[in-house]
């Protein structure tokens, strides 16, 4: 295990969806990204998604570990098992209510008149 609790990873990507709230709505009073054209990042948004969804594979696939070694006898540690699927089912978890966020914002964008 990384050491990283599950309450962190949860906060981390709770921080990062604050982060970018902050800068749509910087976006949406002032009209630019960044004061300007070339101080837009592009992709930010995109790499902040993919990298919490690398965050939530990577912890999925360390609980698959954990639990592949407890059935072959190479670790005796029920707890750190159960911790570790545990924050991978709550990282998951907060991806997906993330996702369905994102998925109702677009849809009430497309459904917006012109």
């Amino acid at each position: 295990m990384t050491g990283i609790s599950p309450t962190d990873s949860v906060m981390a990507i709770r921080n990062a969806i604050l982060q970018k709230n902050a800068a749509l709505r910087d976006v949406a009073q002032t009209g630019t990204v960044g004061g300007g054209a070339e101080g837009a990042k592009p992709g930010g948004f995109t790499e902040a998604l993919n990298s919490a969804l690398n965050q939530v594979n990577g912890l999925q696939a360390q609980a698959g570990e954990a639990a592949s070694a407890f059935e072959r006898g190479e670790t005796t540690d029920i707890a750190a098992v159960m911790l570790a699927k545990q924050q991978a089912s709550v990282s998951f978890e907060a991806t997906l209510q993330v996702r369905n966020k994102l998925l109702s914002a677009y849809k009430d964008i497309m459904s917006m008149p012109v």
